[in-house]
C-alpha cells in the first residue's frame, strides 16, 4: 500500500510506493539524512536499517560522507553540494534547523531554516498515484529584511545509490542530427558532470541517468534512475568516492550563474524524479513511459494524429498554391494533420531575415491564411504552423524597433547563429508580446498545432538594467513554460509540437506542456534507429514525432527503401515530411498502405508496453514490440540493417505476453502459443537483402 508514515521516535519519514520504499530521516543536528531506497520495506523491517551518525575516523575520513538528502556546502561537508548560499555579510556554511513537516496524502514537505540566517528550505516529495516514480524538489525563500541571498547552486534533489561492489551509468549523447545515442559505461571514481549551458535541454546530453551495478540486462537486475523536468540549463553529477559510496544530484542552473533572493523572495526547483525497479533496463523505460502518460503529457489519452509537413517539399519557398497541392495529395494519402513550415511569415525568403515579424506575407498568401485553412479543414485534416517565437533577426522590423529585446551585453558583439539572435523572455514585455502575438495568430486564424521551434542555443546572456541579470536564465524558460500554459488554456483545441533543430528540448518539463516533440532533424531511417532507442529509454513513443522523408535523405545522402523508412517511422508518432507531389504512383499506393497499416496498429504503438528485443548496431538485426495495455494485441517491428555474411534467419524470442494465451498472425493466420512465443520465438520472415524490414501483428485468441 502507498503510504507517507513519520516516526517521531526515530525522527524518520518512509515513503511507500506501489512496489518500493525510500526513507530519509534527521541527524542529530537536524541535517537531513538519507536512510533506503529500493525494494519495499514496511516501516517495522525499515528499523533493521536505520543508520545512526557514526564517529569520524580522523580528521579526514567521514564515515556519512554522501549520505546527505539534499548535500549542502557548509561545515566539514566535502562531498559534492546540492546546495550552496551565500548571505549578505559574505557566509556560506548552511546550518539545518528543523521546523516540521506536512505529509497530504502521497506528497511530503519537510521545512528547515538556517539556525542564523533568513534562510528557509522545504525539501519536497511526491508520488503520483500507481507509480514507483519519487518526484523530488527544493524551495528556497528569503524570510529576512536585510540583504540578499546569492544562489550559488540550488539542485532538486541528491539521490543516494545503495552501495554495490560496482557501479554502470546509462545515458545518452550526441550532437545535432545525432542525438539520443545511448552509452553505457563504469562510474568513474571523483566528480562527473553531466549537462548543458546552452539555455536549452541540448542535443549533446539529455537530463537523465540510470545507474545499476553492471550486471543488469534489460529484463533482469536492479536500476535506479533519475530525470529531470526541466528545459533550460541544468547539470547532473555523479560522485562516487574509494569508499563505495554514489550519490547523483541535479537541477537547473550552470557554474558562474548566481541569481539571488531579494526579501520576500522564492526559488523553486524543477522536478528531479527517481525511480527503482528490479526489472532491468526495459521495465524502468515501461515504468517512466507510464509515469509519462498518466501524470506529464496534457492529453495522454488521445491518439497522436498521422502528420505532413512541408518543409522539405519547399522548404522556404512557400506559396499558396504549392500547400494547396501538397494539401490535397496529404489528404489523398489518409494524414490527419497539415503542417506548414518556415517561409510563410514577413520578409521570410531565407533564413536571413524576417524571424520577430508573425505577420502573413501577403505577396504569398494574398488573401492571409484564411483559405489554405478552410481548405485543409474541408480535405478532413487539421492545420498546423511553424513558429519560432524566441528567435529574431537582425533583419526584421522587431529588432529595428526593439534592439534590447535581445539577449545581449554592453560593449560585447552580438553573436548570430543561423543569422538570428534570441529574444529575452525573461522580460516581461517581450513574454506579454510574444503570448499577444500567438493567441492572435492562433485565434484569428483557426490553427490546430503549432510546432514551436528554436534553432540556436543563447549566447551573450546578459540583460543590461535588470537589477538581477543572472534570473534570465531561469526565468526564459519558465517564462515559456507560461506562455504555452496560457495559450493551452486560451485554445483547448490548440496542440503543440516541442522543437530544437531537433532533438535540443525534449525534457520532462516541456513534455508537461507539449504533445510530441520533434526527435531529430535527421530523419534517416538507420540512424533514427539508433536515436530513437536512446529516446525510448525514458520517453514514450506516444511523443516520439518521426517522420518518412525522401530518397536519398536530405541529412546524410543515404538510400533506403520507402517501406523500411515508413516501418522505422511507424514506431512513434508517423509523419510525412517527403515532397509527395513528385513521389511516383507506386510508393504513393505504398504509402497509403503503410498509413492504413499505422493507424490500426496506432493504439498499440502509442499506448502499449515497450519492449525492446534486439537493440539496434551498425549491421545486423534489430527488433522491439509493443504489447497493449489489455495485452489482447502486440505488435513487433525487425530491422536487418545490412546483411553481412549471409546466414540462416534464427527465431526472434517476443516478449511481455501471456504464456498460458495463443496469439494469432493477423497477416498470415497462424497461431502461436505465447509460451512458444517466449521461449523459442518466431521467424520474422524478412525480405532478402539490406534495409529489410517487417511488421508483425499478433491478437490474442
Amino acid at each position: 500500500m502507498a503510504e507517507i508514515v513519520f516516526d517521531d521516535s526515530t525522527r524518520s519519514w518512509l515513503i511507500r510506493t506501489a512496489a518500493t520504499s525510500y526513507a530519509l530521516r534527521l541527524t542529530d543536528d537536524d541535517a537531513p539524512s538519507h536512510v533506503y531506497w529500493g525494494p519495499a520495506l514496511t516501516a517495522d523491517q525499515l528499523a533493521d536499517v536505520l543508520n545512526r551518525t557514526e564517529e569520524r575516523w580522523d580528521s579526514f575520513n567521514d564515515p556519512n560522507e554522501g549520505l546527505d538528502e539534499l548535500a549542502a556546502d557548509g561545515g566539514t561537508r566535502y562531498w559534492t553540494p546540492a546546495l550552496q548560499v551565500r548571505f549578505a555579510d559574505g557566509t556560506r556554511a548552511l546550518e539545518w534547523r528543523y521546523l516540521g513537516h506536512d505529509i497530504d496524502g502521497m506528497s511530503l514537505r519537510v521545512h528547515f531554516r538556517d539556525r542564523h540566517y533568513p534562510l528557509r528550505i522545504t525539501l519536497g516529495y511526491h508520488v503520483p498515484a500507481g507509480t514507483d516514480v519519487i518526484e523530488r524538489w527544493t524551495e528556497l525563500a528569503h524570510d529576512g529584511t536585510d540583504g540578499p541571498i546569492e544562489i550559488i547552486r540550488a539542485d532538486s534533489a541528491t539521490w543516494v545509490a545503495p552501495i554495490r561492489p560496482d557501479y554502470r551509468i546509462s545515458h545518452v549523447t550526441g550532437g545535432w542530427a545525432a542525438e539520443s545515442q545511448l552509452l553505457r559505461e563504469p562510474v568513474p571514481h571523483g566528480e562527473t558532470t553531466f549537462g548543458s549551458r546552452r539555455g536549452i535541454t541540448s542535443h549533446h546530453a539529455n537530463p537523465w541517468v540510470m545507474l545499476d551495478d553492471g550486471e543488469a540486462t534489460e529484463r533482469h537486475g536492479e536500476v535506479y534512475s533519475a530525470a529531470l523536468a526541466w528545459s533550460g540549463s541544468w547539470r547532473i553529477t555523479t560522485t562516487r568516492s574509494s569508499t563505495g559510496r554514489l550519490t547523483v544530484t541535479g537541477g537547473f542552473g550552470q557554474d558562474g550563474v548566481v541569481p539571488r533572493l531579494a526579501p520576500g523572495d522564492t526559488l523553486t526547483t524543477p522536478v528531479f524524479a527517481g525511480l527503482y525497479t528490479d526489472g532491468g533496463f526495459g521495465a524502468a523505460s515501461r515504468a517512466w513511459h507510464a509515469y509519462t502518460l498518466d501524470h506529464v503529457l496534457p492529453h495522454p489519452g488521445e491518439l497522436r494524429p498521422v502528420l505532413y509537413n512541408s518543409w522539405e517539399a519547399t522548404g522556404f519557398d512557400v506559396t499558396e498554391a504549392g500547400q494547396r497541392a501538397l494539401a490535397e495529395m496529404a489528404a489523398a494519402l489518409g494524414v490527419e494533420l497539415f503542417v506548414m513550415d518556415d517561409g510563410w511569415f514577413g520578409a521570410r525568403s531565407g533564413d536571413h531575415a524576417g524571424l520577430g515579424d508573425w505577420q502573413v506575407n501577403r505577396d504569398k498568401f494574398p488573401g492571409g491564411l484564411e483559405p489554405l485553412v478552410r481548405e485543409v479543414h474541408r480535405l478532413g485534416m487539421k492545420f498546423g504552423l511553424w513558429v519560432e517565437p524566441e528567435m529574431v533577426n537582425p533583419d526584421s522590423d522587431l529588432y529595428r524597433a526593439h534592439p534590447d529585446w535581445v539577449l545581449h551585453h554592453p560593449h560585447r558583439t552580438r553573436s548570430e547563429l543561423r543569422r538570428q539572435l534570441v529574444l529575452n523572455f525573461a522580460r516581461p514585455d517581450v513574454a506579454e508580446w510574444a503570448f499577444g502575438t500567438l493567441d492572435s495568430l492562433v485565434g484569428e486564424h483557426g490553427i490546430d498545432f503549432l510546432k514551436w521551434d528554436m534553432n540556436r542555443p543563447f549566447s551573450e546572456a546578459g540583460w543590461p538594467g535588470a537589477v538581477d541579470p543572472d534570473t534570465l536564465w531561469v526565468e526564459h524558460t519558465r517564462s515559456v513554460y507560461a506562455i504555452m500554459d496560457r495559450l493551452r488554456a486560451r485554445h483547448p483545441g490548440l496542440r503543440i509540437e516541442a522543437c530544437s533543430g531537433g532533438g535540443g528540448r525534449i525534457d520532462l518539463g516541456v513534455l508537461a506542456r507539449t504533445d510530441q516533440v520533434w526527435t531529430s532533424d535527421n530523419t534517416d531511417a538507420l540512424d533514427r534507429l539508433v536515436i530513437q532507442h536512446g529516446y525510448g529509454q525514458v520517453y514514450p513513443a506516444r511523443a516520439m514525432s518521426a517522420w518518412v522523408t525522401d530518397d536519398p535523405n536530405f541529412v546524410t545522402r543515404r538510400s533506403t527503401p520507402l517501406r523500411f523508412r515508413f516501418h522505422v517511422a511507424m514506431a512513434g508518432v508517423l509523419g510525412i515530411g517527403g515532397d509527395i507531389v513528385k513521389w511516383p504512383e507506386e510508393d504513393l499506393v505504398h504509402a497509403r498502405e503503410q498509413i492504413a497499416l499505422y493507424k490500426d496498429i496506432r493504439p498499440i504503438v502509442q499506448h502499449g508496453r515497450l519492449h525492446r528485443l534486439v537493440p539496434p548496431a551498425t549491421d545486423g538485426l534489430s527488433a522491439l514490440q509493443y504489447v497493449a495495455a489489455d495485452g489482447g494485441r502486440a505488435v513487433v517491428f525487425v530491422f536487418r540493417q545490412a546483411a553481412h555474411f549471409h546466414t540462416r534467419e534464427r527465431p526472434l524470442r517476443l516478449d511481455g505476453l501471456d504464456p498460458a494465451a495463443r496469439y494469432r498472425d493477423e497477416d498470415t493466420g497462424k497461431v502461436w502459443h505465447g509460451a512458444s512465443l517466449l521461449a523459442h520465438g518466431l521467424f520474422p520472415g524478412l525480405p532478402d537483402g539490406d534495409f529489410a524490414s517487417a511488421v508483425i501483428r499478433l491478437t490474442k485468441v
